[in-house]
C-alpha cells in the first residue's frame, strides 16, 4: 500500500503505536500502585499514584519516540529530554485548561471533553515532539559528502 511507503505516514503511525505503549504504562503503574501501596480513596495518595503513572508514562515515552519514532541522534540526551518533559507539562496544563473551561464552566460531558481533548493533546505532542525536542538539525555539507558551494 503506497500510503505506508511515505516516511511522515510511517513515523506518525509508529507515533501512534508508541502511544498505546504509554498509555499501558501509564495505566499499569496508576492500578499497580493503587492495587498495591496506595489508597485511591485517600485523595493525596491518589494523586500521588496519578503523578507517579505520568511520570512512568512520560520517561518510556521519551525513551520510546527518541528510539523509535523520532530516531534521535541528539547527543545532549539530557537537554532533549528536559524539552520533551517541559513540552508534556504544557500540554498536561493544556489538558486541565481546557477540561475546566468545558465541564467545569461550560457544563459539558466530562467522558465527551476527556475523549476531545485526549485527540487534541496528542496532536499537540506529535507536534511539540516533531517541531521544538526531536528537530533534525541541517546537514553540514561537508559531512554528508556535498561539496560545499565555491565562492
Amino acid at each position: 500500500m503506497k500510503i505506508f511507503e511515505n516516511k511522515n505516514c510511517r513515523e506518525i503511525i509508529r507515533y501512534l503505536i508508541v502511544g498505546v505503549l504509554t498509555t499501558v504504562v501509564s495505566l499499569g503503574t496508576y492500578y499497580g500502585l493503587t492495587l498495591t501501596v496506595l489508597d485511591p480513596d485517600n485523595a493525596v495518595q491518589l494523586q500521588i499514584a496519578n503523578v507517579l503513572s505520568w511520570i512512568a508514562a512520560v520517561t518510556f515515552a521519551y525513551f520510546a519516540n527518541r528510539k523509535y519514532v523520532f530516531r534521535s541522534e541528539n547527543r545532549n540526551v539530557l537537554q532533549e529530554a528536559a524539552a520533551f518533559f517541559a513540552s508534556r507539562i504544557g500540554t498536561l496544563l493544556m489538558d486541565m485548561g481546557i477540561m475546566f473551561v468545558g465541564v467545569t464552566l461550560l457544563g459539558f460531558s466530562d467522558k465527551i471533553m476527556k475523549l476531545a481533548v485526549q485527540v487534541a493533546v496528542t496532536v499537540a505532542n506529535y507536534v511539540f515532539s516533531k517541531l521544538m525536542v526531536f528537530r533534525k538539525k541541517p546537514e553540514d555539507p561537508a559531512d554528508s559528502g556535498q561539496d560545499r558551494e565555491k565562492p
